[in-house]
């Protein structure tokens, strides 16, 4: 193993039995594990956040497979490479089986016209794919690829998952067992914590601290819990604005508000805001929860949700936080009720689907001189003639008449 290699390559595992993690779809017993043992593979989507073992596990595949294996990088590769690696598989020379298993990194980089270059030979068994992303494939790849595909999601590492890989690699030829490292269990803890579930941030983070460690007076490199504080200066969020977790996230934002959990509101809140999301899209969400949650239960939510929005929009970040906090604090806190939003989807509803009639004529507007001979507005009776302001007539049309929109529930006063 060439040591000049960064750490994070050379302790990819070359088996199943080297890999660590994703126990939920590579246990004994599972699936992935017994196809990929007995080499019955079949074209698989791998999805998952980076650094979750995604490449490792396709190198795994290339170690133990029959069948040609091929690589290519949706960033770097086109329609010519997949057309290159589909004749190497069909030259019966080259490639007794006429098979081949083609891994694409990345593969929601590619466009439309890419990922159907590939459909033909993936549906007559040409190609055995293997696409890799961190972007939700059924979303970004093609329906068609995906229908023809077992897709696996992979999960952040566990701490002690890569605990596991850090410590393999301490004791390991092809890691660092050569540079006498000292380091207490603690400190490769802390690696592996602040590393969130990418191990290749664990393992580059261990490799710098060695790297730029003095060898000591007895031989060994020590990393002490400030020097692996230094290479790995701060835990890093995992949050994209344009991906999953962005949607992932906003969704537990707003389910923590509708849930009534000022805490969890605010964790997410900082979250988004932490990973760059626009401080003026989550005031407008805010707004909407205002309306759709909190509701009649609390109408001046509604209030403070737009005013939150107008003070976002004219202040800015940083102090936009402290605006958005405390709205989201409010919603969180109030009581709630979702009776407007339920009425307002049932009468749409009715409206899309049913023959609702027509609008009664005493409540129709006569704005023309002579269209009251015609009956509208005949009849009309002006509530503020009336006491308390009210007075009994049909508004509803005649086949609607008895139909129940709003429901007003016991949060309601």
């Amino acid at each position: 193993m060439d040591l000049s290699q960064p750490l994070a390559y050379r302790m990819r595992p070359k088996t199943l039995d080297e890999y660590v993690g994703q126990e939920h779809i590579l246990g004994k017993d599972k699936i992935l594990y017994r196809t990929i043992k007995a080499d019955r593979l079949s074209s698989i989507i791998l999805w998952g956040p980076p650094g979750c073992g995604k490449t490792s596990l396709a190198r795994v595949i290339s170690e133990t497979t029959k069948y040609k294996f091929t690589k290519i990088n949706a960033v770097t590769s086109g329609v010519g490479e997949i057309k290159k690696a589909v004749e190497e598989a069909k030259n019966v020379f080259l490639n007794p089986s006429g098979k081949c298993i083609l891994f694409i990194d990345e593969i929601h980089r590619f466009n439309k016209l890419q990922q159907d270059a590939l459909l033909p030979f993936v549906e007559d068994g040409t190609v055995i794919l293997i696409g890799a992303t961190t972007e939700n494939p059924y979303f970004e790849v093609n329906k068609a690829l995906i229908s023809r595909s077992m897709v696996f999601k992979l999960e952040p590492l566990t701490t002690n998952d890569i605990f596991k890989v850090l410590k393999m690699s301490l004791e390991r030829e092809d890691g660092l067992k050569s540079f006498n490292v000292k380091i207490d269990d603690e400190t490769l803890q802390k690696i592996a914590e602040v590393s969130v579930g990418d191990v290749r941030t664990a393992l580059n983070g261990l490799e710098v601290a060695v790297l730029t460690t003095k060898v000591d007076s007895d031989g060994y490199i020590h990393i002490t819990n400030e020097i692996a504080k230094d290479c790995i200066r701060k835990r890093k969020a995992i949050f994209d604005k344009n991906g999953d977790s962005h949607y992932d996230n906003i969704s537990a934002f707003i389910k923590s508000m509708r849930g009534s959990d000022p805490d969890a509101a605010v964790f997410y809140l900082a979250r988004a805001l932490n990973g760059g999301e626009d401080p003026v899209f989550l005031a407008r969400r805010i707004v909407i929860a205002a309306a759709e949650d909190v509701g009649m239960a609390n109408p001046n939510a509604l209030v403070v949700a737009t005013s939150a929005m107008q003070a976002v929009t004219m202040v800015g970040m940083p102090e936009a936080r402290i605006i958005l906090s405390e709205a989201a604090v409010y919603l969180a806190t109030s009581k709630k009720s979702n009776a407007s939003y339920l009425a307002i989807n049932k009468a749409m509803e009715d409206v899309a689907s049913k023959d609702t009639g027509e609008i009664p004529m005493h409540i129709r507007n006569a704005p023309a001189e002579g269209m009251e001979q015609f009956g509208y507005g005949d009849g009309y009776k002006y509530p503020h003639d009336y006491p308390g302001h009210v007075v009994e007539q049909q508004y509803l049309p005649d086949k609607m008449l008895g139909t129940k929109y709003y429901i007003k529930d016991d949060t309601v006063d």
